[in-house]
């Protein structure tokens, strides 16, 4: 089977057995003349599963089924043309993860395409010439160590400075003539062993005791001066006249001493300074002076390669006494050994810097997606902090991956900068669910930008939010839906959110419910999400059975709403909510009339002699063995059921007329004080009697305006307590 290729999707096909509690689903849901489809789903019916079976196509994981893993599990959800749905494609939105938060991906909303390249460029450019400076560097030397860190920590008080360190010395490198030292392999001289030797206190008596002979023979030297010019500026000199035919041309030089001697040639040049040097490093002082040092250098195993180095190179040892200095010294000579790269890296550097500080200026006056974000979670979201992009501008020129919120937390008059780890711990659950749906914009916005075709899976993200911030959701996913590039499928057991999101913008026959018979799940349009007795089963009260009992609260309601509770119709509706002396004579005619005067008009059900007591328990049996769906008014029959039957139990039980007649308010829990002193009652059946006053009072005493608690709740409740109340009949 195909995959889709990003294209828009006009129907959605799910086939799925066995997923995570969904034994069998079936169903088409058609996007063509909409973005949103709403499907509502009672407590346990199958949303989660639904959605967990989404997220693991966005994983590329299989689905199966957690409690009996060997069942054989079968996904497919398929487009209008029968090709797989992209796994990209899908994003699901939990009810809550607290630990999500955007990704990589989202910091796109940052970006101006046109500066983020140049600066990338600017940055690719120094990043190759680096690279070659640092490459010819590393074989000058012949070191094995970090040469970037190295030539920092030379020049600067850190390892990650190399340009700093760079532009320190870059007068020095252009004065600086070419030197013996770029031949002196680094790793020799500044081996770790090498370096605590050099730092002990022997050495360094016997090192200050060789330069100070050292120092007195130069000072005594014919053509040699300390400071000013020793045999490395004389080798330096002569090698420098001999490369660039200073000698061939016929010209000659001049050595001032005692007697003035004119050098012809370099050979005659070489001799003199080799003579003069031969001088010096032959003087039976300085030899015992260098003898004492070799000989605690050939104490230590691991320095034996310099002292063998030191024994070719006896000239470096002067140098040692400040070894931070001959480091200077070396890589100055390394570098300028390397000048043609070195000032090629410099150039770019300092073109670039300013070409860099011109972007970061222009880059911190634009305006992104990112701060409409931002300005959507700001404006719409009611929680005590207020957002702010910390890091705007690096993340815009890429020198950091992701955004870094700032949060200022608002109290009255005052604010305060706080952290996010901190803010949550003060936040309420609902403010951070607020917080977690900024980052699900995040993700929404980033997939906007780059133009991608999405099927929007939102798993009851507004669940336990509070009014504000509830309808601050709604009207964000109103917004996508009014695009073209997401095609929602909005999950929810919250009906009151369900009912709002048909009002606003999904649309009637866009909403479905889900039912759940033997593990299939049958998902059916929705009925009754607005105003359900007057749009549903004010029509149907002459017909349909169970919405002729269900309608029995929402008229007493209007009984009472219009002529108060004295009314003889509002008592004798109470009569069929509650157990009492006329209970089992009323009939279905006097209901009719009630009906009739309510309203107006005229109608008859089809077996007016019939007692309604009698009808609301045969519907209740109906009710029994109904498939698991929203079935409102299976809820109000079954509560309706419970407690006749329940009160109808204890008033036989009490067997007193007179105090059971007598109760004219509150009466299921009145009942039960008199069935518990008469002495008939049991723990078992008081636990019952219980059950039936905690579960149904919402589900009776209700209006056409607040009956999302009866929806909420699972039909599953409500059956088993019916059934264990016809257990009390004897």
């Amino acid at each position: 089977m195909r995959k889709t290729q990003g294209g828009l999707v006009d129907k959605l096909n799910i086939d799925l057995s066995y997923c995570y509690g969904i034994r069998k689903l079936k169903q088409e849901f058609d996007y063509t003349d909409t973005n949103a489809i709403a499907l509502y789903a009672p407590n346990g019916a199958m949303k989660s599963s639904l959605a967990k079976t989404f997220r693991d196509l966005a994983a590329g994981k299989q689905s199966g089924d957690r409690i009996f893993p060997g069942r054989k599990s079968h996904r497919s959800i398929t487009d209008q043309n029968s090709d797989s749905v992209a796994a990209d494609s899908i994003l699901v939105i939990e009810p809550y993860d607290e630990v999500f938060s955007h990704s990589e991906k989202t910091s796109t909303l940052l970006v101006n395409a046109t500066l983020r390249k140049e600066y990338e460029q600017l940055h690719e450019a120094i990043g190759v010439a680096k690279d070659f400076f640092l490459k010819s560097v590393k074989a000058q030397s012949s070191s094995k160590k970090d040469v970037e860190k190295e030539i920092s920590l030379a020049f600067g008080s850190s390892d990650n400075q190399l340009f700093k360190a760079l532009l320190r010395i870059k007068g020095e490198i252009a004065a600086e003539d070419e030197s013996p030292l770029a031949n002196v392999k680094y790793d020799t001289l500044f081996d770790e062993k090498v370096i605590q030797f050099l730092g002990t206190k022997d050495f360094k008596t016997a090192i200050e005791d060789y330069i100070r002979k050292y120092n007195e023979l130069l000072g005594a030297s014919t053509y040699f001066k300390k400071g000013t010019f020793n045999y490395y500026n004389a080798s330096t000199i002569a090698k420098s006249l001999a490369d660039n035919g200073f000698f061939k041309a016929s010209h000659t030089i001049r050595l001032n001493a005692d007697t003035i001697v004119e050098i012809t040639d370099e050979k005659q040049l070489a001799d003199i300074i080799a003579k003069e040097k031969e001088a010096i490093s032959s003087d039976a002082d300085l030899r015992k002076k260098y003898g004492e040092i070799e000989k605690l250098i050939t104490k230590n195993a691991s320095v034996r390669d310099f002292e063998q180095y030191l024994s070719d190179n006896e000239d470096i040892l002067p140098r040692l006494a400040n070894t931070d200095q001959l480091k200077e010294d070396l890589w100055k000579a390394y570098i300028k050994a390397n000048e043609a790269s070195y000032n090629d890296l410099i150039e770019k550097y300092e073109a670039a810097e300013k070409r860099k500080t011109e972007i970061e200026e222009q880059a911190a006056k634009e305006r992104t997606q990112w701060e409409e974000v931002i300005d959507i979670f700001n404006d719409r979201f009611f929680v005590p902090f207020k957002l702010t992009a910390k890091n705007r501008v690096s993340v815009i020129l890429g020198q950091e991956p992701i955004l870094t919120l700032g949060f200022t937390f608002e109290d009255g008059g005052d604010s305060a900068q706080v952290e996010r780890a901190s803010l949550i711990e003060i936040l309420s659950t609902g403010e951070k669910k607020a917080l977690y749906v900024l980052n699900i914009i995040f993700e929404i916005e980033a997939r906007l930008k780059a133009g991608q075709t999405t099927i929007l899976i939102v798993d009851d993200i507004a669940d336990s939010f509070d009014y504000k911030n509830k309808y601050a959701i709604i009207e964000y996913l109103k917004d996508i839906a009014d695009g073209g590039l997401f095609k929602q499928l909005i999950l929810t057991h919250n009906f009151d959110f369900y009912r709002t999101i048909c009002s606003r913008f999904v649309g009637y026959p866009n909403c479905y419910m889900a039912s759940k018979s033997a593990g299939v799940i049958q998902l059916g349009k929705a009925t009754g999400i607005q105003n359900v007795f007057v749009n549903d089963w004010k029509r149907a009260f002459f017909t349909d059975a169970n919405k002729r009992i269900a309608s029995i609260p929402f008229i007493r309601n209007l009984i009472e709403f219009t002529k108060g509770i004295t009314d003889p119709d509002y008592v004798k509706l109470t009569s069929l909510l509650h157990w009492k002396a006329d209970s089992a004579s009323i009939t279905e005619a006097d209901l009719d009339a009630i009906y009739s005067r309510v309203f107006g008009g005229a109608g008859t059900w089809g077996q007016p002699a019939a007692r309604v007591i009698d009808t609301v328990h045969s519907q209740a049996a109906v009710c029994l063995g109904a498939a698991t769906a929203a079935n409102l008014e299976h809820k109000i029959v079954l509560s309706i059921a419970s407690r006749l039957k329940c009160e109808a139990y204890m008033v036989s039980k009490v067997a007193n007329p007179a105090a059971t007649n007598s109760i004219s308010a509150n009466q299921t829990p009145k009942l039960l004080k008199l069935y518990q002193a008469s002495g008939a009652s049991s723990p078992a059946t008081v636990k019952t009697v219980q059950r039936v006053l905690l579960m149904t009072p919402e589900n009776i005493h209700l209006n056409s305006f607040m009956y999302e608690p009866i929806l909420d709740m699972a039909d599953d409740h409500l059956r088993k307590l019916y059934q264990d109340v016809l257990m009390l009949v004897p």
